[in-house]
């Protein structure tokens, strides 16, 4: 994968992971795969995401995430032009990632594989 950190898995927020599956399986065609009790990812829709279960009240419940191939380099050049660290880097099943906020204050998320 290049290193210009393309759009690469975009996540959203869900209260009901069998009623978002249910929906987005039968109005679209989406496939599932669960990572869990509260997680699960789609394809088949274009580009690859998942659901995350939250009891939160969800505001703006898409989180795109970017690819980068040095995870630690592009947390210092994000940081450097001013990004804030939302959540730090940590490990998931596939690879390792943190979220960051912009100047405008939108998050986003980059990773990489292990």
């Amino acid at each position: 994968m290049s290193k210009n950190t393309p759009i690469n898995y975009v996540e959203f927020k869900a209260k009901n992971l069998e009623e978002i599956k249910s929906f987005y399986g039968e109005a679209f065609g989406w496939k599932f795969t669960d990572y869990g009790p509260t997680y699960t990812a789609f394809s088949e829709s274009g580009v690859e995401g998942g659901f995350e279960l939250s009891e939160k009240p969800i505001v703006n419940g898409a989180l795109v995430v970017l690819h980068h191939e040095n995870l630690e380099a592009i947390k210092e050049k994000v940081m450097g032009l001013g990004a804030q660290i939302a959540v730090d880097i940590f490990s998931f099943p596939g690879g390792r990632r943190f979220h960051f906020l912009d100047p405008s204050g939108n998050e986003l998320a980059i990773w990489t594989e292990i």
